[in-house]
């Protein structure tokens, strides 16, 4: 299974960050799966921003969910996060990554993609 992150890496604040997942090498409706979107601002730890598994149902950190939306295109077998007024503090490096059902372990990941919020 393989996932690519794409995206544009400049958003100017108060804008809305979008990016999509394509994943290869397996379906995102296989039972059992979730996939995530998981992000790393500079010098601080992983972020799990929310995720939408297998049956298309959608989960969302507390602190983010007023400003995400992650949906799905089955048929491009790909997820899509659009996070809202952005703010230089959303600066990170995003990543896309499966989750096994009922686990916080994640086994495989995006390469990741840096976007940066800035005027």
């Amino acid at each position: 299974v393989q996932l690519q992150e794409s995206g544009p890496g400049l958003v100017k604040p108060s804008q809305t960050l979008s990016l999509t997942c394509t994943v290869s090498g397996g379906s995102i409706t296989t039972n059992y799966y979730y996939w995530s979107w998981i992000r790393q601002p500079p010098g601080k730890g992983l972020e799990w921003m929310g995720g939408i598994d297998y049956s298309g149902s959608t989960y969302y950190s507390p602190s983010l969910k007023s400003r995400t939306s992650i949906t799905r295109n089955t048929s491009s077998n790909q997820f899509t996060l659009q996070l809202n007024s952005v703010t230089p503090e959303d600066t990170a490096v995003y990543y896309c990554a499966r989750g096994a059902w009922g686990t916080d372990e994640y086994d495989y990941w995006g390469q990741g993609t840096q976007v940066t919020v800035s005027s």
